[in-house]
């Protein structure tokens, strides 16, 4: 019995979208940085829930974060539209674009929780935690899809 292979991420033609759109390079220079001011923030946000003290920083910090999460979010879906012929939900993307709607929610309600003063700060940096912890998993569900597409065009490539 032979094992069927796994359906390819890309068609010939989506693969020749992605690597030509400018877009394709966009993401790869957005994604990083996000990861990084995450990582400052989480700290910031970490240190306020420990300390009581920076809850100023750990607010600007959530702010970027989520300002640049907009950003990657609305040039993702450029070029998902670039790439399969529609803004969001792409067969090949739908469960990693259903989850990031799930991150933008949790954002933008802190975002309006500020904004309202809805919660306060201590409540605040609990909801960007959750929003966050959202962000790793999506993060991840991305880092996952990445690394199959290249397994499958190494493998491509060997055949």
């Amino acid at each position: 019995m032979q094992a069927s292979q796994p359906k390819p991420l890309y068609t010939p033609e989506e693969r020749r979208r992605r690597d030509q759109t400018p877009w394709t390079l966009v993401q790869g220079i957005l994604a990083p940085v996000q990861f990084l001011i995450f990582l400052v923030s989480l700290y910031l946000v970490l240190h306020y829930l420990v300390t009581g003290e920076g809850a100023f920083a750990a607010t600007v910090s959530i702010v970027i974060k989520t300002l640049v999460l907009y950003a990657i979010m609305i040039t993702g879906a450029i070029w998902e539209r670039v790439v399969f012929g529609q803004y969001l939900f792409a067969p090949v993307f739908f469960w990693e674009d259903v989850f990031s709607m799930l991150v933008l929610a949790l954002h933008t309600a802190y975002l309006i929780a500020l904004a309202t003063a809805a919660l306060d700060t201590q409540a605040l940096m609990w909801l960007a935690l959750a929003a966050y912890a959202a962000y790793v998993i999506n993060a991840a569900q991305f880092l996952i899809k990445l690394r199959a597409a290249r397994r499958q065009e190494h493998a491509g490539a060997s055949a």
